[in-house]
């Protein structure tokens, strides 16, 4: 990283920026084209790496990209705030972003597709436990994104 004063190592500080991120773009590379897509996110974090979580239908064009080449690079930022300056030149911005790479894969046991589900609304504020329409949750891919590098950075 270029800018060392602004990196963000302590995992306290990178599971805040995972929670207060509002959205993730995953970028994926197929056939030397870069296609990027924001999603909804969850995560857990109990190794040495964040495991996130997404959702989709059942195909599209994101399914098809991670079928041709599962390694995905993601990125997620927030705590946004405009600074103001004097002159053009002294204006800027506030931020805390993460920038990762790793492996995309479908989830396919029915319990695990619900824990990756629950991770996303459980991060998105539900509270309680979470019951899925039976055809809903049929038809619902869940993908799971394991990461294996990752840095972050903040400014302010």
């Amino acid at each position: 990283m270029r800018r060392t004063d602004r990196e963000v190592e302590g995992r306290d500080d990178l599971l805040a920026i995972l929670g207060g991120a509002d959205t993730c773009r995953l970028g994926f590379a197929v056939a030397g084209e870069p296609y990027i897509v924001a999603v909804n996110y969850g995560f857990e974090w109990t190794g040495e790496m964040p495991v996130l979580y997404f959702h989709c239908a059942r195909e599209g064009r994101k399914l098809d990209a991670m079928r041709a080449n599962p390694r995905v690079c993601f990125e997620l930022d927030g705590e946004h705030e405009l600074i103001r300056g004097e002159r053009p030149c002294d204006w800027g911005m506030k931020y805390a972003s993460i920038v990762g790479y790793g492996r995309l894969s479908e989830v396919v046991d029915g319990e695990a597709r619900q824990a990756g589900l629950d991770s996303i609304m459980v991060r998105y504020g539900w509270k309680g436990e979470a019951a899925y329409a039976p055809a809903v949750f049929d038809r619902t891919t869940v993908l799971r994104l394991d990461v294996d590098e990752l840095s972050g950075k903040r400014r302010g």
